[in-house]
């Protein structure tokens, strides 16, 4: 019989922070690490992100008749759990829908790669954010700990993400919510838990009840460039854009924050505002693509579901 292949000098120093850090057994970690796989397909999943394609591509594949199909159908199926999830973290129940939608389909696609294949995968051969998926493998062994969950049945997305949600392991550990009261948590089987785990991170995040996510945005002269600088943080006023040639189509309170959003769909330039509620919602993905496609199938579903 074949000796295991010797781990490498990173792995055994991060297993020895593991047992120094956390008090975890170095032998019980040795096996995990030994038997868990590398994984080329994930670093040429990582590194071609849909966020790469053009605006309009990357929308048509979230904001589309079967998402917003399936939008209703989870509305319809969980309306009383996201109208008590609204209640109580005022995150509107499309929102709460849309982006679950675009995430997994509503829960029917939450990943085929084992969870812990791909953290180890992109924590040590993914040079450019290995720091971070570090990070993330070890709140994922901490996590496992604490549900008394094998480390190795949990399957997720290509980056790790878990579940209906697909949050991130420390996203679990800081946001999850045993919403239907059970004594668990589980993102992967329950969409109630799902919803109000949601529903809990973009309330921590700082959204704003009732507030505005985003809106088209009118420009004129060539102002608008410096403010296009600025990113996708809401730091200038109202009143401050407007003085560089930005405004919104109706009338808001001139005080409020936002930031210019360019969208090149197709070759037409759409320009948009985006409120903290829009910032908010790149706090659970970065991309303004992605948080531009959870709000427009989060809209066309409610304006679908109420006609």
């Amino acid at each position: 019989m074949a000796a295991p292949t010797p781990l490498r000098p990173e792995v055994n120093a991060f297993i020895g922070e593991m047992v120094e850090k956390h008090a975890f057994e170095r032998e019980l970690l040795e096996r995990l690490f030994t038997t868990a796989k590398f994984q080329p397909a994930i670093i040429t999943a990582i590194s071609r992100p849909a966020s790469s394609r053009p605006w309009h591509e990357y929308r048509s594949l979230f904001v589309n008749p079967k998402r917003v199909a399936g939008g209703i159908a989870f509305w319809d199926s969980h309306a009383v759990t996201l109208a008590r999830a609204q209640k109580e973290f005022g995150i509107p129940e499309e929102i709460i829908t849309g982006l679950i939608g675009v995430e997994t389909i509503y829960g029917s696609q939450t990943g085929k790669h084992q969870v812990l294949d791909a953290l180890i995968t992109l924590a040590f051969d993914y040079p450019s954010r290995a720091v971070f998926f570090r990070s993330e493998l070890e709140n994922y062994l901490l996590l496992v700990r604490e549900r008394g969950t094998e480390a190795l049945s949990l399957k997720g997305s290509y980056a790790g993400a878990i579940g209906i949600p697909q949050f991130m392991p420390s996203s679990y550990r800081r946001y999850a919510v045993d919403f239907d009261s059970d004594g668990k948590i589980d993102l992967s089987n329950n969409p109630v838990d799902a919803i109000g785990s949601v529903a809990n991170y973009l309330k921590a995040f700082g959204w704003e009840a009732d507030g505005p996510v985003a809106v088209r945005a009118q420009i004129s002269g060539e102002g608008y460039r410096e403010a296009l600088l600025a990113g996708i943080k809401p730091l200038r006023t109202l009143e401050e854009l407007k003085k560089l040639g930005v405004t919104p189509p109706v009338e808001m309170p001139g005080d409020r924050p936002a930031a210019l959003i360019e969208l090149d769909n197709n070759g037409v330039t759409e320009y948009w505002l985006g409120f903290e509620n829009f910032y908010v919602i790149t706090r659970y993905n970065r991309s303004v693509y992605y948080a531009m496609s959870v709000l427009q199938l989060a809209e066309e579903i409610r304006v679908a579901r109420n006609l």
